[in-house]
């Protein structure tokens, strides 16, 4: 009885860590395909305007878009993948063996 309760507990953390992913990556998609059809349409509307293509690409105004929504996708990707990236298991365990080291020398 206990085991089947593990069991499913672990099935429901697994869903909910699989759904997060996958809304993680639609937004991402949504995300990219949304800004590059804004940028061409901007784009378009500079040159229509008089600009050459190269200002018009350069135009960072052009861009905005893609910084403050990326902000939000980059804290959904910590939200979603977790502060991981610099804090690894492999490091936790040098820094628990540094300190042990550190430890043994004063005693």
């Amino acid at each position: 009885m206990k085991t089947n309760y593990i069991e499913e507990q672990n099935y429901i953390l697994a869903k909910k860590k699989v759904e997060r992913l996958s809304k993680f990556y639609k937004h991402l998609v949504v995300y990219i395909v949304v800004n590059t059809f804004l940028s061409a349409i901007f784009i378009v509307g500079d040159i229509n305007d008089g600009s050459t293509f190269t200002q018009a690409v350069f135009y960072n105004s052009n861009y905005k878009i893609w910084l403050f929504w990326g902000i939000g996708i980059a804290f959904q990707a910590i939200n979603t993948f977790g502060l991981n990236i610099f804090f690894t298991n492999d490091w936790e365990k040098r820094k628990i063996d540094k300190f042990m080291n550190e430890q043994n020398y004063r005693q």
